[in-house]
């Protein structure tokens, strides 16, 4: 199965009051989505209700689309992170699915805000 990295240049929020979405038989409680883009390639995280189950991330290859499924309470870091950090990168992992993350580029230690 295939990887790839590549820098997100554009994020969006979506808010939902509660989605319920069926994904590969689990039903998730979706409360907001951030969509990563760079290029061609897209990462979609969704954001999930306290009490919702958690699908099993996936690369879907053929579509260049990535899909992870985090705690409705790490909105605020993971969208102070796309706001914040330059670079950022979305790792798409078909060939290990559960590393499949969202990272900055390497910084020095003690950079601080600029």
């Amino acid at each position: 199965m295939e990887a790839k990295v590549f820098e997100i240049k554009e994020y969006m929020v979506v808010w939902r009051q509660l989605e319920l979405m069926n994904v590969n038989g689990i039903t998730a409680r979706v409360r907001a989505l951030v969509r990563c883009t760079g290029g061609e390639y897209t990462l979609d995280v969704y954001f999930l209700a306290e009490d919702s189950a958690y699908p099993e991330p996936t690369y879907d290859v053929p579509n260049k689309r990535g899909y992870m499924y985090l705690n409705i309470r790490d909105i605020g870091p993971f969208v102070d992170m796309l706001r914040n950090e330059k670079p950022v990168y979305g790792h798409l992992r078909g060939d290990r699915p559960e590393w499949m993350s969202v990272t900055t580029g390497k910084e020095p230690v003690g950079e601080g805000e600029l």
